[in-house]
């Protein structure tokens, strides 16, 4: 049960403390209407489950909350900026510094050890290896794969390399957590300690998360659940409590 203040599900209503808001969003790929007045908000420390089938649009509104893909029209605000108003060079620093990724596949660097993976974004923002592998150490640690520093990708078995990759996400100390399926490639016993793992790390460093699936289980990890269907989105925790 989340324990954040209660929100307007209004469409067009940025709730009070909101972190990441989007207000009628749209986007079309050629004749193909992606979102179509999509809305969605996070607070601070919230896990928000973004559901649906697939071809529903729901990773085309992580991509934009991201500031990967830029909406046809809407509004997106991060900490009270417009984050479509940003240039590429903006919105890439902010993907560096403020927001944490994890993916399906964990997308880990196969050339480097797990170590170097869960250090590179902090390499990449400028801290000295030492400092940066001390980081990553400490979080592998938190995910349980401290173990597996010297190894390589191709070393360790599908679970331990996505909890890998979490850690490599939190390392930088994101603001925003976005987790495309990250248990889609696991077994059932993996995923949810993934789950697990991934929820608590986020929480304990206020992080807000946005969660992509499609697996009633996953979602059962997040405060809310918003699902997108045809390119529009509902929040369906609002109905259940009203």
């Amino acid at each position: 049960m989340s324990n954040q203040p209660p929100q307007n599900n209004t469409p067009g209503h940025a709730p009070a403390g909101s972190l990441l808001t989007a207000t009628d969003l749209r986007k079309t790929y050629g004749t193909t209407a992606a979102l179509d007045g999509a809305h969605f908000s996070i607070h601070p420390g919230e896990v928000v489950a973004v559901m649906g089938p697939s071809g529903s649009g729901k990773s085309t509104l992580l991509h934009c909350l991201a500031g990967i893909v830029t909406p046809d029209s809407g509004t997106l605000t991060y900490d009270g900026r417009d984050l479509s108003a940003m240039s590429d060079r903006e919105r890439s620093a902010l993907r560096r510094s403020e927001f944490g990724f994890v993916f399906q596949f964990g997308q880990l660097v196969p050339e480097l050890t797990c170590v170097e993976n869960v250090a590179l974004p902090l390499r990449l923002a400028g801290t000295p290896r030492k400092d940066a592998e001390r980081t990553a150490l400490s979080w592998m640690e938190r995910l349980e794969v401290d173990d597996l520093g010297p190894k390589r990708p191709g070393e360790v078995s599908g679970g331990q390399g996505q909890r890998v990759a979490v850690a490599r996400a939190l390392a930088c100390g994101p603001r925003v957590l976005f987790a495309d399926e990250p248990t889609g490639a696991l077994d059932s016993l993996n995923g949810e300690r993934v789950m697990q793992l991934l929820t608590e790390a986020a929480r304990s460093t206020n992080a807000a998360v946005v969660l992509v699936t499609h697996e009633a289980r996953v979602a059962a990890y997040s405060d809310r659940e918003i699902v997108v269907r045809d390119g529009t989105s509902r929040d369906v925790s609002m109905e259940f409590t009203r």
